[in-house]
C-alpha cells in the first residue's frame, strides 16, 4: 500500500538524487530475416525493426510525462549480426551496419546494439568477417554498438579471438581519432555475456530470447548515496540493510515502467536489470557511494570490500521487487561515466590494477578506461584475457571497454560527451605479453563448468 510518505520520497529521489530509468530496450529477433542474398537481408532487417519499434520512443515519452519518471534512453538490441551474416553468400557486414543505422534513425532510438559475434568456442561462418568489420562500422555510424563474447565458464577462453580483439580495439580508436577515439567506447569484449542485457554497449538479443521483448534498466546511485548520508555512522550490517531497502524502491519503479511499456507496446516483458549505472553528473556516482561508506577516495584499500557489500545488497533488494531480474544487475564502475571515478583517476588513487580487482565483485569489468594511444594490440588483448579469466573462474559476466587515446599520453584527457562522459588517460603496465597472446588456442573451461 502506497502512502503519502512513499510518494514524496520518490519525488525527492527523482528531483534531487538523480533517480531515473536509464533505458527501455526493445529486443528484436532477426533470425527470420536470414537469406542468402545480402540485399534481401538488409531490407527485411529494416522492415522488421521499423515495424516492431515504430512506437518505442513515443511510448517511452508518454510514460515519462504521465508518471514523472525520467527515462534517459530508448534503445534496441538485435540478434548478433554474425549469426544473420552466416546465411549470406556474400559476407558484407557493413551493408547490415548501415541498415541498422538507418533503422535506428527512422525510429528515433539513442542506440542499437547487436553488431556482435559469439565466439567463445571458435569462429563460425560470418564471425570473423563481422569482427574484422567492427572498426569501420563504428567509424561510419553514430548509433551502433558492438560486442564480442570471447569466453565463457562452459567453453573456456578463445585466445585467437582475444588476439584479434586487441587489434580491433586499436583500429577502432585510430579510425575515430578525430572524434576523441569514440569508436571503442561503443565496443565491449565479454566473457559470459548475458542474452538479455538492456545496457549499451553490450546489449544484444540472444538466440534464446522471444521474437520481441521489453527489457528495462534502472539506475539510482545518487539515491543510495543520499540514504547512506542520512543514516550517519551506523555499522556495515545496517549499511547493507539500508542499501537493500533502497534498491527495492528503485527496482519497483523500474517494474512499473516495464509493465506499462510492455502493455502499451503489446510486447512481452522480459527482465529488469537493477544495476546502479552512474553518469558524469555530480551526485550520480557509484564511487561516491563507496566514499560515503567511509573511504577517503575510491581506489583506497578497502574499496573492493565496500563494492562487494554494495553489489550484494543491490541484488538482494532488487530481486524482491521484480518478478524477473536479469541482464547484468549490480554496480557498474565505468571510469569516464562516473564523476567520482574520474576524480579518483585524476588524483592517481584509482588505477587499472585496482579496477581489475574490483571487477571480481561487481557487474561488467574494466569499463570506459582511457589508455595511452601507443598501447600495443597485444597489451590490449592481455587486458581482455585477464578480465575474461575473472569471469571464467567466478562464473560471472565480465567485460572490457578500453579506449586507446591516439596521440595522447598519461594525464591527457578525452571527452565523449553525454552519458559516456570523459576523463584522464590512465597508465598501463607496458611489460610485453606478446608471446603469451601469440600462442593462440583456447584456455580450457575450469573444473567448475562440469555441473551436468
Amino acid at each position: 500500500m502506497l502512502n503519502a510518505h512513499d510518494i514524496l520520497e520518490t519525488i525527492t529521489m527523482i528531483q534531487e538524487e538523480n533517480l531515473d530509468v536509464r533505458t527501455i530496450t526493445m529486443g528484436i529477433s532477426l533470425l527470420d530475416c536470414c537469406d542468402s542474398d545480402i540485399d534481401r537481408v538488409c531490407q527485411r532487417i529494416y522492415d522488421k525493426i521499423t515495424t516492431r519499434a515504430a512506437r518505442l520512443v513515443e511510448v517511452g515519452e508518454q510514460i515519462e510525462k504521465e508518471y514523472g519518471i525520467p527515462i534517459i534512453n530508448k534503445r534496441i538490441s538485435v540478434t548478433p549480426i554474425a549469426m544473420i551474416l552466416a546465411a549470406c553468400e556474400k559476407k558484407e557486414p557493413l551493408k547490415i551496419a548501415l541498415t541498422l543505422e538507418r533503422a535506428a534513425c527512422a525510429v528515433g532510438v539513442n542506440f542499437i546494439g547487436g553488431y556482435s559475434a559469439l565466439v567463445q568456442k571458435g569462429f563460425a561462418a560470418g564471425d570473423r568477417e563481422l569482427i574484422e568489420s567492427i572498426p569501420e562500422a563504428l567509424a561510419c555510424t553514430d548509433h551502433i554498438c558492438s560486442s564480442v563474447n570471447i569466453g565463457s565458464t562452459k567453453a573456456g577462453i578463445n585466445m585467437d579471438a582475444v588476439a584479434l580483439m586487441g587489434k580491433v580495439v586499436k583500429r577502432a580508436a585510430e579510425l575515430t581519432a578525430d572524434r576523441d577515439c569514440i569508436g571503442p567506447a561503443k565496443l565491449v569484449v565479454f566473457c559470459n555475456a548475458p542474452e538479455d542485457n538492456p545496457f549499451m554497449a553490450g546489449a544484444f538479443h540472444g538466440p534464446g530470447e522471444p521474437d520481441c521483448v521489453i527489457n528495462v534498466g534502472v539506475s539510482g546511485p545518487g539515491v543510495v548515496r543520499a540514504a547512506l548520508a542520512k543514516a550517519g555512522d551506523c555499522d556495515l550490517t545496517a549499511v547493507a540493510d539500508l542499501i537493500k531497502r533502497t534498491a527495492f524502491k528503485i527496482t519497483r519503479m523500474g517494474q512499473l515502467v516495464a509493465s506499462e511499456a510492455s502493455r502499451r507496446l503489446g510486447v512481452p516483458f522480459g527482465i529488469i536489470d537493477l544495476s546502479l549505472a552512474p553518469t558524469p553528473a555530480v551526485g550520480d556516482s557509484v564511487a561516491h557511494i563507496l566514499e560515503e561508506m567511509g573511504l577517503e577516495c575510491c581506489g583506497a584499500h578497502g574499496t573492493t570490500a565496500a563494492l562487494a557489500l554494495l553489489n550484494d545488497a543491490v541484488k538482494k533488494g532488487g530481486v524482491m521487487a521484480s518478478s524477473h531480474v536479469g541482464g547484468l544487475s549490480g554496480a557498474f564502475i565505468p571510469v569516464t561515466e562516473d564523476a567520482g571515478m574520474i576524480a579518483a583517476a585524476q588524483c592517481g588513487c584509482l588505477r587499472i590494477e585496482k579496477l581489475e580487482a574490483m571487477t571480481a565483485v561487481c557487474s561488467v569489468g574494466l569499463d570506459m578506461i582511457n589508455i595511452p594511444g601507443d598501447t600495443s594490440p597485444e597489451i590490449i588483448s592481455a587486458i581482455i584475457a585477464d578480465e575474461a579469466a575473472i569471469g571464467l573462474i567466478n562464473s560471472k559476466s565480465t567485460a572490457v571497454r578500453v579506449i586507446p587515446a591516439i596521440g595522447k599520453q598519461v594525464g591527457d584527457e578525452l571527452s565523449f560527451g553525454g552519458l559516456l562522459g570523459g576523463g584522464p588517460v590512465m597508465p598501463v603496465n607496458t611489460a610485453s605479453p606478446a608471446r603469451l597472446i601469440h600462442r593462440g588456442g583456447r584456455i580450457p573451461a575450469p573444473l567448475q563448468s562440469l555441473k551436468n
